[in-house]
C-alpha cells in the first residue's frame, strides 16, 4: 500500500489528466457503471466559542475498479476579513489541515493508498469549472472576469485555458491589492494573456464572457445586475452567490452535471442536496452558520425547461446553449465522490509508474478476526 503527499500527486496530476478522470467518471454515473453518494458532515460544538469540529466524508467507486473516500477533521469558524465573512478551519492549529483520501480496489477490496487530499481537492475544483466552460460557454468566449485570486482561481485558470485556449483577457478583483497583483502577473506570464487587475469589484463583468466567483467568502459575491447576456457562470464554494434572486432570474441554462445515486430499491428515494449535516446539540448558538440539508442544492431553482445534464451530452441529446446571448451557469452537484475515486485512482496508477509514495505493508490493515 501506497502513502502518496502532496509533493508526489503534484508530480503527476495535470488538469488536463484531472478533466479526463472526471469527465470519465461523470459518464460512468449516466451508464450506471459508477455509484456515489452526498457529502455527509458531522457536527459537535466545541469548548471555544463560535468553533465546531466538523467531520466530513464522501464515497464512490466505480466497475473501472477503484473506490475511494475522502475524509476531513476539522474545526470551523466564520471571520470578518476586509468587509467580507469569511469560512476558516484548520485541524491541531491554523495552517494545518486534515484531508485524506483511501483508494481501494472493487476487485479484490485491497487498501491501495492513503493520499493528501490538498492538491486533489483544488485540481477538481477546477477541472470542475472547466468541463463547465468546456461545453457551455459561446464559442467564442475571450474574456474572463474572476472574483478572487487564491488556490481556487489558480486551478480554475488553468482549467480555463486547457479547454479554450483563444481566451485573450482576465479581468480579476480580489479584497487583497497585493494578492491580486501577485495572481495577475503569474496569469500573464505563464498564458500570455491580457490582465486587467481591477480596483472594485463591479469591473470584472465588463464585456466577461465567462464570470467566476472563485472565493471563501460564507455569503453570496456575484452582482446580477452587472452580468451581461451571453456570460458563463462559474461559482463553486460558498459565496458563489446562485442563491441570489438577481443571479438566478439572468440564467437561461443551468447545466447541474447529475446527482448522486438513488439508493437501491428506494424508489423515489433521491437527495439533489450538495451535502446532508448532521449536528449534536444543534439548539445551541456557536455563532457558526451551519450548513443545513438543501443549503447548496440549486435544482429546484430553475425549471427542467432551463437544465440540462450530463446525460444530454452522453446521449446526445441536442440540448445545451443554442445562442451566444444565452446566460449559462454549470456546477457538479452532489457528485464529489464520483470525482475522488476517479481522481486518486490516476494518482495511484501515475505515482506505481514513477516509483513516487511511501509503502507500507498492506498486512498491517487487514486481520485474520472476521467482522
Amino acid at each position: 500500500m501506497l502513502i502518496i503527499s502532496n509533493g508526489d500527486v503534484a508530480k503527476v496530476l495535470t488538469m488536463g489528466a484531472a478533466i479526463d478522470c472526471m469527465d470519465m467518471a461523470y459518464r460512468q454515473l449516466v451508464s450506471t457503471d459508477a455509484v456515489c453518494r452526498p457529502k455527509i458532515d458531522m457536527q459537535i460544538p466545541t469548548s471555544k466559542p463560535g468553533k465546531v469540529y466538523q467531520w466530513s466524508s464522501v464515497e464512490g467507486g466505480s466497475t473501472a475498479g477503484y473506490f475511494a473516500i475522502r475524509m476531513k477533521s476539522d474545526i470551523m469558524f466564520e471571520q470578518e476579513y476586509n468587509g467580507a465573512r469569511t469560512q476558516e478551519w484548520y485541524c491541531i492549529e491554523p495552517g494545518t489541515f486534515c484531508g485524506l483520501i483511501f483508494l481501494t480496489s472493487s476487485e479484490t477490496g485491497e487498501p491501495l493508498a492513503l493520499m493528501n487530499d490538498g492538491l486533489a481537492q483544488l485540481t477538481r475544483v477546477g477541472a470542475d469549472a472547466g468541463i463547465g466552460v468546456k461545453y457551455l460557454a459561446k464559442e467564442n468566449a475571450e474574456v474572463i472576469g474572476m472574483l478572487g485570486s487564491g488556490g481556487m482561481s489558480t486551478t480554475c485558470m488553468e482549467a480555463f485555458m486547457y479547454v479554450r485556449p483563444g481566451l485573450k483577457r482576465l479581468q480579476v478583483f480580489s479584497p487583497t491589492k497585493a494578492n491580486r497583483d501577485r495572481f495577475g502577473a503569474m496569469v500573464s506570464d505563464k498564458y500570455g494573456i491580457e490582465v486587467k487587475i481591477c480596483d472594485s469589484a463591479e469591473q470584472i463583468y465588463r464585456g466577461a464572457d465567462i464570470v467566476a466567483a472563485l472565493t471563501d467568502s460564507a455569503v453570496s459575491v456575484l452582482d446580477g445586475s452587472l452580468i451581461e447576456k451571453g456570460a458563463h457562470l462559474v461559482a463553486p464554494g460558498n459565496g458563489g452567490g446562485i442563491r441570489d434572486r438577481t443571479v438566478l432570474d439572468k440564467i437561461d441554462l443551468y447545466f447541474r452535471f447529475g446527482n448522486a445515486t438513488t439508493p437501491w430499491g428506494a424508489g423515489d428515494f433521491g437527495i439533489d442536496d450538495e451535502y446532508i449535516t448532521y449536528a449534536a446539540r444543534p439548539d445551541i448558538d456557536t455563532g457558526f452558520v451551519r450548513k443545513t440539508k438543501g443549503h447548496r442544492g440549486n435544482r429546484a431553482s430553475f425549471g427542467p425547461e432551463r437544465t440540462i445534464t450530463y446525460a444530454d451530452f452522453v446521449n446526445g441529446t441536442g440540448r445545451g446553449r443554442t445562442s451566444p446571448d444565452q446566460t449559462s451557469y454549470s456546477e457538479r452537484g452532489n457528485l464529489q465522490g464520483a470525482q475522488f475515486w476517479a481522481l486518486a485512482g490516476r494518482i495511484y496508477e501515475l505515482a506505481k509508474e514513477r516509483g513516487l509514495g511511501q509503502q507500507i505493508p498492506r498486512d498491517w490493515l487487514l486481520q485474520d478476526i472476521r467482522d
